[in-house]
């Protein structure tokens, strides 16, 4: 199935501007005030629970620890993803101080719920330098299984290989830039594919091939395609993650920037496939330079119960 109805979600306890992520990751801005958007950052998360469990969602919330440090452990999705045969998977981190996410009691309180076959570790591959940061490189169809990715510092192809030999995906690789023709450092930033409705920055594919084959697998897989411009990319609208309510509805979770940012003819076609879940992360898009989709990391493995 495409979409779930169970997340979970790291409540940070030391959110902070990661300078270890910065370097590729142009969404990034330092606070003037490193306490203060921290203490905003948690008002912001915990809305963020309430509105997802008011609408019908499942959520799971693991408390992050002061130490290590882990500035970027609100955003869970990169370093793990699980699927429906009971396959775990652990993937190869960029910056070294989100290594350390893998340690903090998450997979732990997955086994205690949940019926995990088997684990495929990945992360060896970061002695070789060889990058692959989970659901943010790869933006999964589920359904058809396909992994959709962008050529980055974070995403490389042997990486992806090894991870569509291990479950039977095959892959719609290509080369993303933004408006200053800089790598996207993630493809979650640029496109979403949900059950009906794919959303995808077009025009952020500079090679015309790439991006007919991209429109091409998206629309012979039953999607339809909001094409997104490079100003609601920036402004997170790319990020978006449909999940669905516990009667199976439809929810598409954006940030209030991203919806902000769509336009009125946008917005009626996301609303004809699904609920538009808007909230409020300002500050923490600013500071970790990531948005709703990052935050949200997708449970699709098979109940113990």
């Amino acid at each position: 199935m495409q979409t779930t109805n169970t997340v979970l979600m790291i409540r940070p306890a030391r959110f902070a501007f990661n300078p270890d992520t910065a370097a590729n990751n142009r969404f990034q801005q330092a606070p003037p005030d490193p306490q203060a958007a921290s203490e905003k950052a948690l008002e912001e998360f915990d809305g963020y629970v309430d509105t997802l469990r008011q609408h019908g969602v499942d959520v799971l919330v693991v408390q992050d620890t002061p130490e290590p440090h882990t500035p970027d452990s609100i955003f869970p999705n990169n370093w793990w993803s699980s699927h429906a045969d009971g396959s775990l998977v652990l993937y190869p981190m960029e910056g070294e101080n989100r290594r350390l996410e893998r340690n903090k009691g998450v997979l732990g309180v997955l086994q205690e719920r949940f019926a995990i076959q088997r684990t495929i570790d990945l992360s060896p591959l970061e002695q070789q330098n060889l990058f692959l940061e989970g659901t943010g490189s790869m933006v999964l169809d589920r359904e058809h299984r396909i992994s959709y990715a962008c050529h980055s510092g974070r995403t490389h192809e042997h990486a992806l290989r090894q991870f569509a030999e291990r479950l039977d995906y095959r892959l719609c690789l290509f080369h993303a830039v933004d408006r200053r023709q800089a790598p996207i450092y993630h493809s979650n930033v640029m496109m979403n594919v949900g059950r009906q409705l794919a959303v995808a920055c077009l025009d952020a594919l500079p090679r015309h091939d790439e991006r007919r084959t991209l429109e091409h697998s998206l629309r012979d897989t039953g999607k339809q395609v909001l094409a997104l411009n490079f100003d609601q990319l920036e402004n997170f609208a790319g990020n978006m993650l449909e999940v669905h309510d516990r009667d199976g509805r439809s929810l598409l979770v954006m940030s209030r920037s991203a919806w902000n940012a769509l336009d009125a003819d946008q917005r009626r076609q996301v609303e004809r496939h699904s609920h538009p879940l808007v909230v409020n992360i300002d500050h923490i898009e600013r500071i970790g330079g990531g948005s709703a989709r990052c935050m949200l990391a997708e449970v699709h493995l098979p109940s113990r119960h």
